[in-house]
Parts: structure tokens; sequence; C-alpha cells
């Protein structure tokens, strides 16, 4: 490495412990404020559910908005899924979220408060922000972006809540865990 890459390296090092420092108190707040699920079942979503905090926490938030549709229609998939929900019509076609959330509510799968929780990132903006329409600029995504987490952190409580039972995580809902024959379960950790 030449002298010239050493002090571009370093001016670049300096800037980002400048704004990470600046910047580090609003970093907290937010990542405190949604109250996430601390630990979540170790499937296939929970690295992108992982990740779409990280977003939300370092200020991403058009980032974050969007994770949060994927995670949310992964979420009720995974849901229907687990409790034998057909994801297709009658007719051949797929089922929209909407349909599986309506369906999770009327057979007593999920709460009205997930199901609202839900429909609320379902209809945040999905299609426009997704296929970048004009309307996308007219979007407080910092705002969007906590609301769709702080409903995520409803589905995934709901879904994925335990009870200690003296140093045994004991799942309120245990067909949405991959419970082993030992009695353990793969998990994602998203503690503090």
């Amino acid at each position: 490495m030449d002298a010239s890459e050493m002090m571009k390296r370093i001016r670049v090092k300096e800037s980002i412990e400048s704004q990470c420092k600046s910047f580090m108190e609003e970093k907290i707040n937010r990542y405190l404020e949604i109250e996430h699920q601390g630990i979540i079942g170790g499937h296939y979503f929970a690295p992108a559910s992982s990740e779409c905090i990280y977003l939300y926490r370092d200020g991403y938030f058009i980032g974050a908005v969007m994770m949060s549709h994927a995670i949310n229609e992964g979420l009720m998939k995974f849901v229907a899924e687990r409790n034998s929900i057909e994801r297709n019509k009658s007719d051949g076609t797929t089922k929209t979220v909407e349909d599986l959330v309506s369906e999770l509510t009327e057979k007593c799968i999920i709460s009205v408060a997930c199901a609202n929780a839900s429909m609320r990132i379902w209809k945040s903006y999905r299609n426009d922000i997704h296929h970048m329409n004009p309307t996308v600029g007219k979007i407080d995504f910092k705002k969007l972006a906590q609301q769709n987490l702080k409903h995520l952190s409803t589905i995934e409580k709901e879904i994925f809540d335990f009870k200690n039972n003296n140093g045994v995580m004991v799942p309120t809902q245990p067909k949405y865990w991959e419970i082993r024959s030992d009695g353990t379960s793969p998990v994602f950790l998203r503690l503090d």
C-alpha cells in the first residue's frame, strides 16, 4: 500500500469513527424503542429479521421498510405452513398475504393484534416502494420504518413468545420452533 492509499484509508477511518460517535445515542434509542423479541426460532427468515433491526438502528430507513415487507410476508407464509393452511386458492392462484392473514384470523390461529400488525405492514406503501413509483418521494421513511419494526415486533412476540421455567426456555407455541428429540431447539439470539 503506497502513502496515498494509506492517507486515504486514515481519512476514511476517521470519518467513519466520527459518524459512529456522533449518532450513537440516536442508534441506541432506535434500537431500544422497537422492543424486538430477543430470541426467535432459528428459521430461514431469522437473519433477515435481525438485519432489518440493524438497518433501522443505523438509520437506513428505506431498506428497513423494504425488508419489513418481505419479513412480514415470510412470517405469514411460515405460520400458514405450520398450521397446514393451503397457500393456493381453488382457482390455482396464490393467496395474498391479506388472504392468509384473514384466514389465520378467522381460524383463531393468530390474534387480532397480530393480524392488524401484519396488515399495517402489508398496506404500508408496499407496491409503491418495491416498484419505486413516484409516490415514494412523499413517504416519511423514518416514521414508516419505526411503525413497521414495531409491528414486526408484535408479530414475532406472538409467534416466538416463551416462558422461562427455572432457566429452561418453554415456547408458548411449540409448533413454531424446531424442537429436537433432546428438547433443545435452534434459536436466533438478538439480545441487547
